[in-house]
């Protein structure tokens, strides 16, 4: 019989380590190619059947400057996991992912320069989400990382009919600051204190840009925090300017829940990153 028990203990916990695993399983993801003109765009949906009856809130996530990758996916399943339809967008084009860091910039540099062309990207992405059944149109907001902090405000400032958006370390700088009286959506800004690519400039015009155009806002400031503090992908060394901080990750992921709660109107499960 004293056999018996360690038998039948993990035989229990198989079983509730499989239910885990089901559970998270129930997340369903597709490919979406939807196009620009004739530019082919790749982008990538998450939800969860199970949590999603009629319609669900949809959340549109913008990638940082490498393009569309796993961390994306990832995020997009994580909020499944809430509760949310989420779609990541395609910027740059089917099959068009930097090789490289040098790549990269010149690549984000294209739609940085260009910000009609950006916002026409994001809008398109934008309006994927939109068009899906499962998402209640009055419940959507954007969140997007570096390059694709920089795209949600853009979003937002193109007059987007978006609940909320949310920068996590993007860059904040606007080369046309009355674009701000645009803005219909609520802005939470989740920023490095120590991030070396976003002067202190970009954010006192970033505050006077919104203040100006009276934007309901929030910065939330996360010390010994770089750029990508999200991404650990990054590394840990600050000393390069961009590093994974793990207390502002999970600091920020809670911080975008709650301002999820205020837009929607529903309460969401605080769970980390």
């Amino acid at each position: 019989m004293m056999r018996s028990i360690p038998t039948l203990f993990f035989f229990a916990f198989g079983w509730l380590v499989l239910g885990t695993v089901a559970a998270r399983a129930e997340v369903q993801t597709e490919t979406i190619v939807y196009h620009d003109g004739d530019v082919a765009l790749e982008g990538f949906v998450a939800w969860d059947p199970a949590k999603v009856t009629g319609t669900a809130p949809g959340v549109l996530v913008v990638h940082q400057w490498m393009g569309l990758t796993d961390y994306e996916k990832g995020r997009c399943q994580q909020l499944a996991e809430l509760g949310c339809v989420a779609f990541a967008l395609d910027i740059y084009g089917q099959g068009v992912r930097p090789a490289d860091t040098a790549e990269a910039g010149k690549t984000a540099g294209k739609y940085k320069g260009d910000r009609d062309l950006y916002r026409r990207r994001l809008n398109l992405g934008l309006n994927q989400l939109q068009g899906r059944s499962d998402v209640d149109g009055k419940r959507i907001a954007a969140i997007g990382y570096c390059f694709g902090g920089t795209g949600v405000l853009e979003l937002a400032r193109s007059g987007a009919d978006v609940a909320g958006v949310v920068s996590f370390h993007g860059g904040l700088d606007s080369p046309s600051p009355s674009d701000g009286k645009n803005i219909i959506a609520k802005i939470l800004v989740c920023h490095g204190a120590d991030d070396p690519f976003v002067p202190k400039d970009d954010i006192e015009a970033f505050v006077k840009e919104l203040n100006d155009a009276n934007i309901n806002w929030q910065m939330d400031v996360y010390s010994d925090a770089v750029h990508s503090f999200t991404q650990p992908m990054a590394g840990n060394d600050n000393s390069k300017g961009a590093a994974y901080n793990q207390q502002a990750d999970h600091r920020s992921w809670l911080a975008m829940q709650l301002f999820f709660q205020e837009l929607f109107g529903t309460k969401m499960p605080l769970v980390q990153p």
